[in-house]
């Protein structure tokens, strides 16, 4: 997910809003992609305590930092663009949160959710719609049937995480009301791109 977003997020950014002018930092780039293979080489010898938390909040750091490079902000008129933003945000939300966990201020499981509920599943949500727009020949704007979509995975992860975090006697509620806004945004997709993801192209050409 970093690789890829750090290369199709300011692209279709630039693309779509002439005025963002997003861009990357070499620098940036270099130190946030370096700090996620920091971690998985931590994690496969299993190191724990301060030197993996001082790793996880610099992940957290630089990829804020690479995100703001970005210009989320210009994004908000632009659904299909600000989509990715908004997941791509979850990921140094889930570096803090598992920070958090390492130091047994919060629960393993909200960090895990972070990354699964909101970055995989906001990033998906939105990839899907694009490429379904892409390859079946139709214009690339986000409608509101999109949007619904967008907001109940998004939705779905702020409940999961910072719902059962805030309102811990409230946590299988939580869990299930994220469960429900997940499906269902994935499930309204499903019902709305059957037709035209089996169907020919609407400009007549090819795939």
């Amino acid at each position: 997910m970093t690789i890829m977003a750090g290369r199709v997020i300011p692209m279709f950014t630039t693309n779509a809003i002439r005025e963002a002018k997003s861009r990357r930092n070499t620098g940036v780039e270099r130190t946030a992609l370096s700090t996620v293979l920091a971690l998985a080489l931590l994690d496969a010898v299993q190191v724990k305590g301060a030197p993996l938390v001082a790793v996880l909040v610099l992940a957290a750091l630089s990829h804020v930092v690479r995100w703001s490079l970005w210009a989320p902000h210009k994004t908000f008129r632009t659904p299909l663009v600000w989509v990715l933003h908004a997941a791509y945000v979850w990921i140094p939300i889930h570096f803090l949160l598992r920070g958090g966990s390492e130091l047994q201020l919060i629960a393993p499981p909200l960090a895990v959710h972070a990354l699964t509920v909101g970055a995989i599943g906001g990033l998906t949500i939105g990839m899907m719609t694009r490429t379904a727009k892409g390859h079946t020949g139709r214009i690339l704007r986000a409608d509101a049937g999109d949007v619904t979509c967008y907001s109940m995975v998004l939705t779905a992860a702020v409940v999961r995480v910072f719902g059962s975090l805030l309102l811990p006697r409230l946590y299988a509620g939580c869990v299930l009301i994220s469960a429900a806004l997940w499906s269902a945004g994935f499930g309204l997709y499903a019902v709305r791109y059957w037709a035209p993801l089996t169907r020919a192209r609407v400009d007549g050409k090819p795939g």
